[in-house]
């Protein structure tokens, strides 16, 4: 497996999805773009991620961890696991529509 193909790979494996709320698509007109991540994702792999995955330049990364609730589904007891988002801001000019992707 050659390098380049495998540092896609690991990019893929910490962008999970794009999240898509109406929270998010406000903060899309200050430049902001909302992503779920993989728990154990730092900033800087976050920040490398988004900017090869989506050939913009990234100006800053917040994190938010949301801790799972317990939920009572069919009469049963469960929980969700925690979530963690990043809130990526990116430079003036670029921008990302999760939409399509480009």
């Amino acid at each position: 497996m050659s390098q380049a193909r495998f540092a896609d790979e690991r990019h893929y494996n910490i962008i999970v999805s794009p999240v898509i709320t109406e929270k998010a698509t406000a903060a899309s007109e200050q430049n902001k773009v909302v992503f779920r991540v993989a728990r154990d994702a730092t900033k800087p792999q976050i920040k490398a991620a988004v900017e090869k995955l989506f050939d913009v330049k990234v100006e800053s990364v917040n994190t938010i961890v949301r801790k799972g609730k317990s939920k009572i589904f069919r009469g049963s007891r469960g929980r969700q696991g925690d979530v963690k988002n990043a809130v990526v801001t990116l430079v003036e000019g670029q921008r990302i529509d999760v939409t399509t992707g480009l």
